[in-house]
């Protein structure tokens, strides 16, 4: 078994490397932001606008609303990434690795856009009269040769396989474990109790989805962001320094100092680049999935909403985590046996460090659960969708079955090494999503300055559909 832990271990290592998905993530975001125009940037407010406040199209063919779309790609975002994600980037990578995490989130939000626009526009109805898209389809229709099924495919199998652990038993077992730690509840009686409820939601398909995420996904986050906040106010002096460490050690490594061993600058960039997909999943195609289900009449118009998406997760959810990190010290702390801490329990650490009583460790327990548990709720989707391009229509109801009876596994098993498959698997899922970007990337840019060149292309329920 530790053969096999460090053949794992050392394919991670090379995906998530410096010669291979870092560079590769960070130069297709950094170019399609370029031949976008910084799309992310001057149509900023009106994609909020268009998410948040407009919210739906009159008229438009979709199973779900803008904002539907949105929290469903929220749900599957704002997880445990948020927690135990950043407290490993800056473990593993010091706080300059918020930094590099910011960058692949701003580049990202290009990213999101492109996958949202081809999910849109290379989407089709499936035999129960639902949207069906993502890389599996854009891929292999819009890359029209052999090639393009290749990566369309090979989409398809990892994602449907990856659902089960990035999206499915990594969710469980977090969640299982975080309602031990702090009310004692055996895993069995979590895993038992998440299972019945995601049955509930799941099994209704993307439109019983969207309807939860739309309600659950907003309450979510203000609840965690407002704990975080209280403890960035209890530690406002110490937020000056905290900001100038994540910027001096993006660039230059952090000195051992506490717990905390030292590392050097590609540390930083690699394990803030890796968590920073990690959560967001800018690049790693899952945007496009969840945005083609929408009900919209231009691709343009979903791709602005979903680019939002990435702002919220990793420049808004992410940046409160990190911070409380970094302003409480709490990334220097060793645990009870001399060990650094990492992961869920290092935020839980600043958590408590930064607020009165017990109320750290409770909001953060609390937002392990709830995202947990809406994650496992959009993966659910994403898997369904990819065994729907690999087999029809047919299998995705036991597909839907299988997935609901993995969660009570994953809630009671050990998974040190499901984490390790869980990030090999995103990693082959990004990758042939990012070679097929780039090269539909003229499609994207042409479609988009022709929307944006429209003189009424604000009208949302009067301006006619492109495709």
């Amino acid at each position: 078994m530790d053969t096999v832990d460090e053949w794992l271990g050392n394919a991670s290592e090379f995906i998530w490397g410096p010669w291979l998905l870092v560079p590769l993530l960070l130069l297709t975001g950094l170019y399609l932001t370029i031949v976008l125009r910084g799309v992310q940037f001057h149509r900023f407010g009106y994609a909020f606008w268009l998410a948040l406040v407009k919210r739906k199209e009159r008229g438009a063919e979709g199973d779900i609303s803008h904002y539907q779309a949105l929290t469903v790609a929220l749900a599957a975002t704002i997880g445990v990434g948020n927690i135990a994600g950043v407290g490993t980037a800056i473990a593993l990578g010091g706080p300059g690795a918020l930094f590099w995490m910011w960058i692949t989130g701003l580049v990202g939000m290009a990213t999101k856009y492109a996958e949202a626009f081809l999910g849109v526009r290379f989407r089709r109805v499936d035999a129960k009269g639902e949207q069906s898209g993502g890389p599996m389809f854009y891929l292999s229709e819009g890359i029209r040769n052999n090639f393009g099924k290749i990566l369309g495919v090979s989409f398809a199998v990892f994602g449907a396989v990856a659902a089960f652990g990035i999206g499915n038993m990594v969710q469980a077992n977090s969640l299982a474990d975080a309602l031990n730690a702090e009310w004692d509840i055996p895993f069995w009686i979590s895993g038992l109790v998440l299972m019945l409820a995601a049955a509930a939601v799941i099994l209704g398909g993307i439109r019983s989805i969207g309807r939860f995420t739309a309600a659950f996904v907003p309450f979510m986050a203000i609840i965690y962001v407002l704990g975080a906040t209280g403890v960035l106010l209890f530690n406002v002096g110490e937020l000056p320094g905290a900001l100038a460490t994540i910027f001096t050690d993006a660039f230059t490594g952090t000195a051992a100092t506490g717990g905390f061993v030292g590392v050097g600058f590609l540390a930083a960039l690699r394990w803030g680049v890796a968590r920073g997909i990690f959560s967001n999943e800018s690049g790693l195609g899952t945007g496009g999935i969840a945005a083609a289900a929408a009900q919209t009449t231009n691709p343009v118009r979903q791709a602005l909403v979903s680019m939002t998406q990435t702002f919220l997760d990793t420049l808004v959810v992410v940046t409160f985590t990190g911070l409380t990190i970094v302003v409480t010290g709490a990334w220097t702390t060793v645990d009870s046996e001399g060990e650094a801490l990492t992961g869920a329990p290092l935020t839980s650490e600043a958590f408590r460090d930064g607020l009165p009583g017990d109320w750290g460790g409770l909001i953060v327990s609390v937002g392990v659960v709830f995202f947990a548990f809406s994650t496992l709720l959009s993966w659910s989707y994403y898997g369904e969708r990819c065994m729907d391009r690999l087999f029809g229509r047919g299998l995705v109801t036991p597909y839907r079955v299988v997935f609901v009876l993995i969660i009570f596994v994953g809630a009671v098993t050990e998974l040190t090494t499901v984490w390790t498959i869980a990030d090999i698997l995103n990693g082959l899922m990004a990758l042939p999503n990012l070679i097929g970007l780039l090269l539909l990337s003229p499609l994207i840019a042409r479609k988009s300055r022709e929307f944006f060149q429209l003189a009424n292309w604000k009208q949302v329920d009067d301006l006619p559909g492109q495709r």
